[in-house]
């Protein structure tokens, strides 16, 4: 077999880089399907104990059992969390620490895609909401744990649809009601701000010299369903059909997470990606981050509003860059 087919073997395959996890506490959003399951599924089979945070329990147990099935002896957790609502956030948060120590890592992986307008409990628009404040609340309640955990990370799931996005920082949630609602220009504005994020957290970290890290990933066009709830016809064209032979599995598309979240060599800061065409898929490797994804004004903006919609505030210093701006 040739260098090649064994490359392209491996990618139909989803080989996952993980080395050795027994011991570490993984916790992983939107755990009962897609991207989220396969990271799950990897990292229970190099032993960590894996806490699938779901929005819907009874899916969270069908995807507890199937990984179960392929690893007996598994150490599963399943979990409800509803990255939508800030007091289902806060709970989540609450029951961990009563059970957890420490964590190793957290992958902020859950995620929607364009779907019709809607609003949280707490009124901000669903997919700023849903992608980015929960996940930012919820790193923010952890990160005591995750300090006390081993070579511990945070990994924010972004994409290359960031770099499309556009974050008006006076209202970033911004919609004239239901009928100017863009649902991807929403989807891409809530992973500029997942990568804003990511790189702001990374930057405060360094300034706190703690040893937790951040870094972020994208898994490049996998077939997850992802799309399959959106009104837009244009999306589900494009991904569903267009694109549809392009598509990596479940398994090959987390592997750019799994490789933030485990690999050794990984830097703070780092993006994380497939290395092939268009970064569509591929094996992971380091990728580029928007210029306004790592603008200081904009991190700050982003950050300082992001600790007043969530109510949760980090105890960590601005970065000089951010402080001077």
């Amino acid at each position: 077999m040739t260098r090649k087919q064994e490359q392209m073997r491996q990618e139909r395959r989803g080989d996952e880089p993980v080395a050795d996890r027994t011991g570490r506490v993984c916790v992983v959003t939107g755990a009962s399907g897609g991207l989220g399951l396969a990271t799950c599924r990897a990292l229970a089979r190099k032993g960590a104990r894996v806490v699938l945070a779901v929005r819907d329990p009874e899916k969270g147990r069908r995807a507890a059992e199937s990984i179960a099935a392929g690893t007996p002896g598994a150490r599963l957790e399943v979990r409800p969390l509803d990255l939508a609502d800030l007091t289902s956030v806060r709970a989540f948060a609450d029951t961990l620490r009563a059970d957890h120590g420490h964590i190793d890592v957290l992958v902020n992986n859950a995620g929607i895609m364009a779907p019709p307008y809607a609003t949280s409990p707490q009124g901000h628009e669903l997919q700023f909401a849903t992608n980015h404040l929960g996940h930012f609340a919820l790193t923010g309640l952890l990160l005591d744990l995750l300090a006390a955990g081993t070579d511990p990370r945070v990994v924010t799931v972004s994409s290359p649809n960031h770099r499309q996005g556009r974050l008006d920082l006076d209202d970033p949630e911004a919609v004239d009601g239901p009928d100017g609602y863009s649902p991807m220009g929403h989807y891409n504005r809530s992973k500029l701000a997942n990568a804003v994020f990511g790189h702001q957290l990374h930057l405060r970290l360094t300034a706190a010299r703690s040893n937790v890290r951040s870094v972020l990933a994208h898994p490049g066009y996998t077939a997850t369903g992802l799309q399959h709830g959106t009104p837009v016809r244009g999306v589900r064209f494009l991904y569903g059909r267009l694109l549809k032979p392009l598509a990596q599995s479940p398994e090959a598309g987390a592997r750019s997470q799994l490789y933030a979240a485990t690999e050794p060599g990984v830097a703070g800061g780092e993006f994380i990606g497939p290395g092939g065409a268009g970064e569509l898929r591929g094996a992971p490797t380091r990728v580029r981050l928007a210029p306004r994804a790592t603008d200081a004004n904009t991190g700050r903006r982003l950050w300082e509003l992001s600790e007043r919609l969530t109510e949760v505030r980090y105890p960590l210093p601005a970065p000089a860059a951010s402080r001077a701006s």
